[in-house]
């Protein structure tokens, strides 16, 4: 009789252990999956980012470009 209890039990724990293991391996596809998005999103930031930053040098060479003209110019009417 101890046996068979012993059995049941053990048929038991083994049965949960089987279904923890399962859902421990379907959250861990879940959270690689998510990781996942989320480099591929962080990827996409950074692009942006660069784009963003290439666009403020790129406005502020125009800018210094445009002082330097005016300057340039303004000296040469107070020349003449």
């Amino acid at each position: 009789m101890p046996t068979e209890s012993i059995d049941i039990k053990l048929a038991t724990y083994m049965e949960r252990l089987d279904r923890y293991i399962e859902a421990q391996a379907a959250l861990n596809v879940n959270l690689a999956g998510s990781m996942e998005k989320l480099h591929t999103n962080v990827e996409h930031l950074q692009d942006w980012r660069s784009r963003v930053s290439g666009a403020r040098t790129g406005l502020i060479a125009v800018g210094l470009l445009i002082t330097h003209t005016v300057v340039v110019l303004g000296s040469l009417v107070a020349l003449v």
